[in-house]
Formats: C-alpha cells, structure tokens, sequence
C-alpha cells in the first residue's frame, strides 16, 4: 500500500471510526465503574509499525522498562520492518506481532488476527509509538488490553485520535524522540499521574546497547568485500548511502553531490575503499551514482548483504555518509562514526543516538514535515536539502580521514 493511501485512509476512515471506538470504549469503561488501575506491566505491547529507526531509538526506553518493571515484551511492526527489531533483540522473535500492508483487505485481515495473538498473549498495556496516527489507536484499543499509554494533543489543537488512550502522555515536538519514547515509559512506571512528563530524562538512559559482532561473522563480511573488489588489502572502506525511504523521498540528496564527494574523496586519499549500499530494489540507483564516479575503487553493493551482515558491515568499517534513513540508526549500535544529511526533518529531534554527526542547513522553513502533517510535504525545490553543499561534507569527510589515518 502506498504511504499517501495510508495516510488518507487514516484520516478519513481513522476519525470516524476513532469517534466510534471512543464511545463504546466510554460504554465499556461504565460497566468498568470508571476504575482506573495502575498498569499492569507484567506484559507490555509496543505498536510502531512504519519506522524502522524508531525500533531502534526506543531500545533504551524497553529495557528501562524490562529492568524497572519486570515486563515481558511485545512488539508490533509491519512485516517489512521487524528485522529492525533483530538488531539488538531485546524483544524475542516469538513475541513480534508482524502486520502485512498489501492492500486493505489484507490489512483488515491482520487486525483480526492481531486481537487473537494480544488476547492469547494476554498483553495488559500497550504503549503506542506512533505519532498521532488513529490506525495505532485503534488496534491499542481492540487489544483488550486494560492500560494503554501514547501520545496526547491534550491543549494542542488538532491531531484528533479520540479517547483511546487512556493513559495520555503528552509529546513534546520540542525535545528528540528518544526523550518522548521514554516519557511514555515514565509514564507506565507510574513516575507521574498527569499528561506532563515531568519525570527528567538523562542522556545516560539514552545510551544504546552496543552489539558486539563474533570473528566469524565479521570474516564472513570481509570476504564478501573482497569479491566486491578483489584488489582489496583491507584498505579503509567507506559506505554511502545515497538513497532513502519511499516514506520521505524528500529526504534524498542529489546523486550527483554523492558522486562530487566520492570523486574528490578517491582522489585525495589511496587508502579507501567506497561501498555503496542499499536493499535489492535500490540496486539500479545505487548504480546510477557509481557510474557518475566511475572509479574501480568505489564498488554498488545494493542486494549483496543480507540485513543480518549490516551491523557486522558496520562494525568492520571507518565511516558512513547517508541520508535521514534507517541505516543511520541501525549503525548506532556500533562504534561506526556516521555523518548523516538532513533536509525535511531535524537531527534536534530525529539524529541517531550513535557517533553520529549531521549536516543540517536549519532553515526558517525546516523542519517541514512534523507529526501535526504526518511527515507529508509537497515542496518540490527542497532547498534543504539541495543547499547542502558538496565542498562542506567533502571538507569534513576529509578532515576525518586525515584525522583518523
């Protein structure tokens, strides 16, 4: 399904069918006596479904919540994310609810069978990561399950979700996500009984886990490199990643400035070695931008590595260039240092937790896609993006190198 039909459909179809829910959740509640209960942590749901990333960024939160809360933990996520869910795997495989997003049938389809897997599990909160979308409300609400803890407009006008949430934390557009993710924790620890998140957050809990990669699988990637490009002697590989999600294509800069840096990058410095990297159908673009460079020495190896010999990729590597995408947090496991390009959004509130450092020209503008327009944007020039120039990470890129060689 494509990411503009998802949208209409949750606020078309989502409003209404959110105003309904309320109700019959208000009616349910009455029989209830309006108790309310203080969550019951023992088997906790999280809901995020479309950003890989934020699988990543909400790792802190989970086992915060894991240790403090002696919770068993679920997750729910469209199908072609849950790998992102096995990077650090803090969640088992057995407990990842994974939704198909083929069409609408089939999505009503896994609705049904997502309200078997949550009463079978006997999931008692949920907490949903998702940013004000109605579709995430909907399945908190048609888990069963007795706590559900998400994000609050509370005085905020708009993004109406009704009152499905009844354990309202308010976000915070002003702080970075991974503050917001724990804010709900904090919430479900019963740290604080409003919608403010009053409860500090400390950069030592934002800390990822870090993964460590065994010799073999390490080797196995080494090998693989070296079929890229025989003549490899362990030279210094740098990755690019030069594409990013149908979810945000905006967030793409130019191929050309990649190709302009890579270019100036093999001709500056004999001792790298450039990858360009991507998933099988970001092959042929991928390509496009090796061909523009047209060196031996930077070699396209979109489809080559499978999603579990990333981190093991990353870990053998010394840098990585790449746009606002989910390689930016999957890196951030890793010691990898990675210089990541944004334009629509803001590393204020979405740079990865690693040993990241961004590219951002924050203009008057920026940020231009937020969770009031549910990351939709129609701006076609992108100045952004296409302002950055190539001489500004083509400086820093070097200075790096020379710094680290």
């Amino acid at each position: 399904m494509k990411v503009d039909t998802m949208r209409k459909v949750d606020k078309w179809a989502g409003v209404p069918l959110s105003f309904l829910m309320s109700i019959l959740m208000w009616l349910i509640g009455l029989f209830r006596f309006g108790r309310k209960k203080k969550p019951d942590l023992s088997k906790v749901l999280f809901i995020e479904l479309s950003e890989m990333g934020s699988a990543i960024i909400v790792d802190p939160a989970m086992r915060k919540l894991q240790r403090d809360g002696g919770s068993e933990l679920f997750f729910a996520i469209f199908e072609d994310n849950y790998k992102s869910l096995e990077i650090l795997n803090t969640v088992p495989k057995d407990n990842i609810f994974r939704m198909r997003a083929d069409g609408l049938l089939v999505l009503a389809i896994d609705v049904l069978r997502f309200m078997i897997w949550t009463r079978k599990r006997k999931i008692r909160t949920v907490i949903d990561l998702e940013l004000f979308s109605r579709f995430t409300a909907l399945l908190t609400a048609l888990s069963g399950a007795g706590s559900r803890i998400g994000f609050a407009s509370h005085h905020d006008e708009g993004l109406y979700r009704g009152n499905l949430i009844n354990v309202p934390v308010r976000y915070n557009a002003h702080v970075h996500i991974s503050v917001n993710f724990m804010s709900l924790v904090n919430s479900a620890l019963g740290k604080h009984d409003t919608p403010y998140p009053t409860t500090p957050v400390t950069k030592e809990e934002l800390q990822l886990a870090r993964v460590t990669v065994p010799d073999a699988e390490a080797q196995k990637v080494r090998e693989k490199v070296k079929k890229l490009y025989p003549a490899w002697k362990e030279e210094r590989l740098l990755l690019f990643n030069v594409n990013a999600s149908d979810m945000l294509p905006q967030r793409r800069w130019l191929p050309g400035n990649f190709a302009e840096v890579a270019k100036y990058l093999l001709s500056e410095l004999d001792d790298i070695l450039l990858i360009g990297t991507g998933a099988p159908a970001e092959r042929e673009y991928v390509q496009s931008v090796v061909d523009m460079v047209g060196h031996e020495r930077f070699v396209n190896s979109a489809g080559d590595f499978t999603f579990d010999e990333l981190v093991p990729l990353y870990s053998i590597s010394h840098l990585m260039l790449t746009n606002d995408s989910g390689p930016a947090h999957f890196s951030s496991v890793t010691d990898l240092k990675v210089f990541v390009i944004f334009g629509p959004e803001t590393p204020a509130l979405y740079g990865p937790l690693g040993n990241a450092e961004s590219f951002y020209l924050g203009l008057p503008c920026s940020p231009c896609v937020s969770a009031a327009n549910h990351r939709k944007t129609t701006c076609v020039t992108r100045p952004c993006i296409t302002g950055i120039s190539p001489d500004w990470i083509k400086g820093r890129l070097a200075e790096y190198l020379m710094e680290k060689s």
